[in-house]
């Protein structure tokens, strides 16, 4: 019997209420089946579309140290958050020599020509999903100004300046000069002469 090789155990559930005791038992033995030592088991709960997932990391992290030759996992959904994200850490593990293997039975070597189509197939979907959540957004904005919503700062909005203009004042009518205002507001000083300027002009055109 020839060596087995390392792998890691990876087994995610997206709620608190859920369990990965199930996943971990299967994964055990499907490991045994597949001729895998498993060197480390990792745990998370994390829903799908949750960024930061440390367990996962962990694993990259064996990956990244050569400790193992394979990350096992009973669905790719387990293991990515998306198509790109799923394509972009395959593609890291590819550097490190190692596999990603579902309990399916399906190992995504990208060095192997299944693998190479796989990776193909993968950033013909991530491109389609970029270009859906690119026309979701064209169409929401679309959708919102038809509606009077109106996007970015409006002509003649200052939004720091009407912010600070009481404070300004405030300071200026206690005798403080324009550098000492901005230093104690953390404002650039033509920041402060520009609400003070307005301030003013804005008294004498009401008269």
């Amino acid at each position: 019997m020839g060596q087995l090789r390392s792998a890691a155990l990876y087994c995610r559930v997206s709620t608190g209420d859920q369990s990965c005791e199930r996943q971990a038992r299967d994964l055990q033995a499907f490991a045994e089946r597949g001729g895998f030592k498993v060197v480390a088991v990792f745990t998370e709960t994390a829903s799908g579309t949750v960024t930061a997932r440390s367990e996962r990391t962990k694993v990259i992290q064996l990956a990244r140290d050569r400790r193992i030759e394979a990350v096992l996992v009973t669905e790719l959904t387990r293991w990515g958050r998306s198509t790109t994200d799923l394509l972009h850490t395959l593609q890291e593990l590819e550097t490190y020599g190692v596999s990603l293997v579902a309990q399916t039975g399906l190992q995504f070597d990208l060095r192997s020509p299944q693998g190479k189509l796989f990776a193909s197939l993968m950033s013909a979907l991530a491109e389609f999903e970029r270009d859906l959540l690119r026309e979701r957004i064209r169409s929401g904005i679309a959708a919102a100004q038809e509606r009077g919503v109106k996007f970015g700062r409006q002509k003649g909005q200052r939004v720091k300046a009407d912010r600070y203009e009481t404070r300004v004042m405030a300071l200026k009518r206690e005798g403080k000069s324009y550098r000492a205002i901005a230093a104690e507001l953390h404002l650039s000083k033509n920041t402060v002469m520009d609400i003070s300027h307005r301030v003013n002009d804005r008294k004498n055109s009401t008269g």
